[in-house]
């Protein structure tokens, strides 16, 4: 395989670059951590990389509180996520799942845009995101901006909404409405570490200072094409007391996720094996109130 690199240094650069082979075969990448496997699995005679690494945009690589939502560089590590104060206190799902990716020294390369656009169903940046209703700000060759619900912005199997004229600059995250939170991101897979979920469910529940819940976000991993963002299981929450809930509430809360489960049989597990999976951490996320 031949490769052209460009590694463009500010953002008219990269621009300019996508605009220029919009003709010709090119993948965007930072950490290269997933575009490295698929290289080797998909051979091409003629490929240009456009390199991410050096580019210097504060809007592409910070993670900042604003007046409304907190906004997270699309070329932020998950070792950025794991370290930052913000996202510690404000979305313990996103850190979780960061700190649950592969090992350290992909967590110091990888993004949070590679995370999102390798579009994998077993994400698990992209499943926490999808929980916390995050939005994709997305920068076109052009200069124009458009956002998209990142839940939306997935529209398949390896399918987003991006054309080739497109790059995601930054993910926004709604403010929270308390800091009352029951907050996580459960993984199972079949080793402890260095593995690909066989089931995740990331889960961002808000509640008011009586333990009622006011507003509830829930997406399941690698039991579907996509990662789905559970919206019959939230509005069931709604109102309920975290304290109080009951088995059979757990249970139709737990049904209700599993609803959006379509899995595959695989080397790794079975289609049974992942369902049962998620019923079970679905009922018992409430278990330590």
């Amino acid at each position: 395989m031949n490769f052209e690199v460009i590694s463009p240094k500010t953002t008219p650069e990269l621009l300019n670059a996508i605009y220029a082979n919009q003709t010709n075969n090119f993948r965007i990448g930072a950490g290269f951590t997933d575009l490295i496997n698929q290289f080797k699995s998909q051979q091409t005679k003629e490929l240009i990389l456009i390199n991410l690494a050096q580019l210097v945009d504060d809007s592409f690589k910070l993670i900042v509180e604003n007046k409304t939502n907190f906004q997270v560089g699309a070329l932020a590590t998950a070792s950025e996520i794991i370290d930052n104060k913000l996202i510690q206190e404000n979305f313990p799902v996103l850190h979780q799942a960061a700190s649950k990716l592969a090992s350290t020294q992909i967590r110091n390369v990888a993004t949070v845009g590679g995370n999102i656009c390798n579009v994998s169903p077993s994400g698990d940046m992209t499943a926490a995101l999808i929980a916390l209703k995050a939005t994709c700000h997305i920068l076109d060759c052009d200069g124009n901006e458009r956002e998209e619900l990142l839940s939306s912005f997935i529209r398949g199997l390896k399918k987003t909404s991006l054309t080739k004229k497109e790059i995601i600059k930054n993910i926004t995250i709604p403010k929270n409405s308390s800091q009352n939170l029951k907050s996580g991101f459960e993984k199972v897979g079949s080793r402890k570490s260095m593995e690909i979920s066989i089931v995740s469910l990331a889960y961002h529940i808000q509640m008011n200072e009586e333990g009622i819940i006011i507003d509830a976000g829930v997406a399941c991993g690698a039991v579907a094409p996509t990662i789905p963002y559970t919206t019959s299981a939230c509005e069931f929450l709604i109102g309920k007391n975290i304290i109080t809930i009951s088995e059979s509430e757990k249970e139709e809360f737990a049904n209700k996720v599993l609803a959006y489960a379509n899995p595959i049989s695989d080397i790794r597990a079975s289609d049974w094996y992942r369902k049962e999976v998620l019923f079970n951490i679905s009922k018992t996320i409430f278990d330590n109130e």
